[in-house]
């Protein structure tokens, strides 16, 4: 059976074209993941979808990571850090929760090409219009 994996990569930003290649990092990270028969979550990409919680309102960002790591806590899941963007605050704070709780903590990178390939698979999906 697959391992559960809580994804951790950069997610806020400080403008809008670096928020949009966070969620499309992310995105890459949460395929990644899968290609490699893991089972992944991605609060921070779930959580903060337009009408669920606001990542630039503390009170909601706080809500949306405890939600998050209580979920991959009760699933022992192995924390994933995707490292190509750097490591931001929030993911130290992954970072620490996990390694409080004793679950392991991997860091891996998709490569210096992962915007190319993943364009690709953004082209060809299916659903590219809608998103």
């Amino acid at each position: 059976m697959a391992n559960f994996v809580d994804i951790e990569s950069p997610y806020m930003a400080s403008n809008q074209e670096e928020l949009k290649r966070n969620i499309r990092y992310a995105r890459a990270c949460v395929r990644d993941s899968l290609l490699k028969d893991e089972i992944p979550f991605a609060s921070h990409l779930f959580y903060t979808q337009p009408g669920i919680l606001d990542d630039n309102i503390p009170d909601e960002r706080e809500r949306g990571i405890m939600a998050g790591k209580e979920m991959t806590a009760a699933l022992n899941a192995t924390t994933v850090v995707y490292t190509d963007l750097g490591i931001t605050a929030g993911m130290e704070k992954g970072i620490k929760l996990a390694r409080e709780k004793g679950r392991n903590v991997i860091h891996r990178t998709l490569g210096e090409n992962w915007e190319e390939e993943f364009a690709e698979h953004e082209r060809n999906h299916s659903h590219n219009e809608s998103w």
